[in-house]
């Protein structure tokens, strides 16, 4: 098998082992009261795997299926951070029913064989 076929291969399992984990995201947060508002939005900032709403909060969801909690806070970098943060407070600007709703950047960490585990701000020093 040439290097291109094994890379492209790779690419399509990582896809869809990550729309799997965006699914048993959603699954859990449904359970905690959330509404499901969207997936895998894109926007001009970037894609938001998730975006959520309970109450007045719109929690803006980071899905990552990483072997450990601290390996998939280290994989959401600040700049993407950033982004998501923008892209969410736009969203919210451009939808009535959003407007006014605290915007929050969250993770849902998956791990073979762990029960989801949903961080609510998680990363809190970003000052965003």
């Amino acid at each position: 098998m040439k290097a291109s076929a094994i890379k492209a291969e790779r690419g399509l399992k990582a896809r869809q082992s990550g729309r799997r984990a965006e699914l048993w995201a959603a699954a859990w947060l449904m359970l905690k009261g959330y509404r499901i508002l969207g997936f895998r939005l894109k926007t001009p900032q970037g894609e938001i795997d998730i975006l959520a709403q309970r109450g007045k909060v719109l929690a803006v969801i980071e899905v990552k299926l990483r072997l450990s909690l601290a390996d998939a806070l280290e994989a959401v970098s600040t700049d993407q951070r950033q982004r998501l943060h923008r892209a969410a407070r736009e969203l919210a600007a451009r939808r009535p029913n959003l407007q006014g709703a605290e915007v929050r950047l969250d993770l849902i960490a998956l791990a073979p064989g762990r029960w989801p585990r949903h961080i609510r701000a998680a990363w809190p020093d970003d000052g965003l």
